[in-house]
């Protein structure tokens, strides 16, 4: 599928600045613009955002994370740029930025400020510990809050250090966050008129994620430990071998266990007291998990998968990118979008989600270049002249 040009959106007819750099900040700016939101990127003149140079194959990360933003470059410390944020505030719905704490005080655009100029004004402030707090000043990263949240403690085999999930997960749950406290902020504006200041922090949003972990130790004295690719006593799920690669089956539920014993010819299974219940195949997990890999790797995949799909067990292939752009399922329903870009021919990339049956989202274009749209925001938006701009420009300003 080609990207249609014509944006439309449920966020339509909002205005979002967006300050800061690499991914915390950026991915809510990327969420709320795939909906429609007109999202004005603000730039350090001359470098941009650090993320127009990462990828790992030929920078392609800055396409995808900001893709519909408009760019301008702005020099956030100095005065005059300063004065160009607050022009841009009294015209906008949100201002959304990821400095460490403290930053946006010291350039005298604190929320106290942009609100005094927009008392409707929804502030998004991304961060790795939050806007208080003893950690407040500390620089964090989404690593760091992974792993204060909890989640690197689980991640990987518990014969290995913590692992990477390979993915910025810390900072899309966070930005993700943003974004949805930034339309309960919308939501609330609505009814009220007023604005309000949204704080996400990278190891909240990972905390949020940790599921029953906090209270299995504060009131059974357990405390959850890597368990490499099964969670413990719940069985069967796993990867299991083919002859052509792992198959993932999750038939752990008692209704599917049945399912599942019927495809391996052994319908015996499911009244076998060993394996008839929850916790009895929790209890003999290894044991189970070893008798249905000796049953797999007779199987190619496909085949394998076909007769999990037969009997309703649910079941799916370790998919990379290739598998991706090759699925059927993900082709019927354009989760993958082809962008026009002025590099390459067709830029495929994820599409817009969620899907929303009368306002969808849609991907317009791709990230930007550095200052694209510094003409038609400030001459458009602002009013600024060519001298008012060449002038900016001369004095690194813009």
């Amino acid at each position: 599928m080609t990207a249609p040009s014509s944006p439309f959106g449920a966020l339509q007819g909002l205005r979002l600045l967006e300050m800061g750099q690499l991914l915390a900040g950026p991915f809510c700016g990327q969420l709320m613009a795939d909906h429609g939101c007109e999202v004005i990127k603000i730039e350090q003149p001359g470098t941009g955002d650090p993320m127009r140079q990462w990828g790992r194959a030929d920078k392609l990360w800055w396409p995808v994370v900001a893709r519909n933003k408009k760019s301008v470059t702005l020099n956030l410390r100095e005065a005059e740029g300063q004065a160009l944020v607050k022009e841009m505030v009294a015209q906008a719905d949100f201002v959304l930025e990821n400095f460490r704490p403290g930053t946006m005080e010291k350039w005298g655009l604190g929320y106290d400020t942009l609100k005094a100029i927009n008392p409707r004004l929804i502030m998004i402030r991304v961060s790795g510990f939050g806007q208080t707090g003893p950690y407040a000043a500390q620089a964090g990263y989404g690593s760091i809050g992974e792993a204060m949240g909890g989640m690197r403690n689980l991640a990987g085999d518990p014969s290995t250090p913590p692992s990477r999930i390979g993915l910025s997960i810390g900072d899309s749950l966070a930005a993700t966050y943003a974004t949805l406290g930034a339309l309960m902020a919308l939501h609330h504006r609505e009814r009220t008129g007023e604005g309000q200041m949204v704080d996400s922090a990278i190891y909240e949003a990972v905390l949020a994620m940790m599921e029953s972990t906090v209270p299995e130790y504060t009131q059974a004295g357990f405390v959850r430990e890597r368990t490499g690719s099964v969670l413990p006593n719940v069985a069967p799920s796993n990867a299991y071998p083919t002859r052509d690669g792992d198959v993932l089956i999750g038939a752990n539920q008692d209704t599917v266990f049945r399912r599942f014993a019927a495809a391996m010819g052994r319908p015996e299974l499911a009244d076998d007291p060993r394996y008839a219940s929850h916790d009895a195949r929790g209890a003999r997990q290894a044991e189970l998990d070893a008798l249905i890999a000796d049953w797999t790797r007779t199987f190619a995949a496909q085949d394998l998968l076909d007769l999990m799909a037969e009997h309703g067990v649910p079941a799916g292939k370790i998919f990379k990118a290739p598998d991706m752009v090759d699925d059927p399922h993900y082709q019927a329903r354009e989760a993958l979008v082809k962008v026009d870009h002025p590099r390459f021919d067709k830029l495929w990339m994820q599409n817009v989600f969620p899907k929303l049956s009368g306002t969808p989202g849609q991907v317009n274009w791709a990230g930007p270049e550095l200052g694209q749209h510094n003409d038609e925001v400030y001459g458009g938006l602002l009013g600024k002249s060519a001298q008012d701009l060449a002038a900016l420009k001369r004095a690194g300003i813009v």
